[in-house]
């Protein structure tokens, strides 16, 4: 495909403001070229036999406050999936299951509400609340098969009338949960550091949130395309709510394992700066969502980092964690420096992690 046609083509899809649901809602029955995607030869472990070494682990954190076994076992179970996986799941986890179907219910009723209303709020300037469709879709790279929001939550939140009446609410009290339940797992993820319970917060792993609502419409022809390509979060943590159809993958051990979707549970994912502070022990993994036949799709990201805050504060290597036999693997560096390496030089969704290595 030329670069003129591509590009052509780029601008006449940015231009309707519908996205890839103004493309499946025309009745299109082949996908366009621009959202081709390059084969993928990884092997798929669900099309193994041996698929229950493949299983993400699905942790309980009841009686955590209560019970300091219970608290001790979940403890060393989120070491494990962190040094293992880098990917678990949640029950258990204090958020009311009624907020959980309200805001994915939010993210569908976003996008499928009245185009003209929702053309208000397409746009590619910064703003508290901005819906698009592919963030980087003028770079070099295939455009993927979904539409999103982006909604600032912390350290500056936003004023309740920037964001759609149709799920303004609901953002407002999800997140308000998540920001205690990212407190709650930072803790944990201290302690199974072996550090106070408090040190990653107080590193400033919780100062920054922010969130992605995606909605993955059904795809005529889901082998030529994805729904997000392979990448790593540039964040601290990632906690997501998926609704039931999913298509989430993770890379490990050179294969894609699928994030079944469990009832009443989160996701959390360790992002590249736990990687970075914890000199290796917790792994920050690639990920992807394929496309889909059937339903459309729609997910919550919630990251804790200040990508969208830009500051000067550099991190390293937590100092407790090294010694003459683990010393620092990486060079100090901002969110902000970090961040404009993996945009800038990172277009096919690598990790900055190997540019900052010592």
């Amino acid at each position: 495909m030329a670069d003129s046609e591509r590009e052509k083509e780029l601008k006449a899809f940015d231009e309707t403001k519908l996205g890839v649901k103004g493309l499946v809602d025309a009745g299109i029955t082949k996908v366009p070229r621009i959202f081709y995607q390059p084969p993928d030869n990884t092997k798929i472990a669900s099309e193994s036999e041996d698929t229950k070494n493949y299983a993400i682990p699905v942790i309980d954190l009841a009686n955590i406050h209560q019970d300091p076994c219970a608290r001790k076992r979940v403890v060393e179970s989120v070491r494990d999936a962190s040094e293992t996986f880098g990917f678990f799941q949640i029950v258990n986890h204090g958020i009311p299951v009624s907020i959980l179907n309200q805001m994915k219910d939010g993210v569908l009723n976003f996008f499928e509400q009245d185009n003209e209303v929702k053309k208000e709020y397409y746009t590619r300037e910064p703003k508290s609340f901005m819906y698009y469709s592919n963030i980087k879709l003028y770079t070099t790279t295939p455009a993927t098969w979904k539409d999103s929001f982006l909604c600032n939550m912390a350290p500056v939140p936003p004023k309740p009338e920037d964001l759609p009446i149709v799920c303004r609410d609901i953002l407002l009290k999800y997140f308000n949960q998540v920001k205690k339940l990212g407190n709650i797992l930072f803790e944990l993820l201290s302690e199974a550091l072996g550090l106070n319970p408090s040190y990653l917060r107080d590193y400033g792993c919780a100062d920054g949130l922010y969130a992605f609502g995606h909605y993955y419409p059904a795809c005529p022809e889901p082998e030529l395309t994805l729904g997000a390509v392979k990448h790593a979060d540039v964040v601290f943590m990632t906690l997501l709510l998926q609704d039931h159809v999913g298509g989430l993958q993770i890379l490990h051990k050179d294969m894609w394992i699928d994030v079944p979707p469990v009832d009443e549970a989160l996701i959390v994912n360790i992002g590249d700066f736990i990687q970075l502070i914890t000199n290796d022990k917790f792994k920050s993994v690639y990920h992807r969502v394929v496309a889909n036949l059937g339903a459309p799709r729609v997910s919550i990201a919630s990251f804790f980092g200040t990508i969208y805050h830009e500051s000067t504060r550099k991190f390293g290597p937590i100092k407790e964690l090294l010694s003459e036999e683990n010393p620092a693997k990486y060079r100090e560096t901002s969110i902000s420096e970090f961040v404009v390496r993996y945009t800038n030089k990172s277009a096919d969704g690598t990790s900055p992690l190997m540019h900052y290595r010592i």
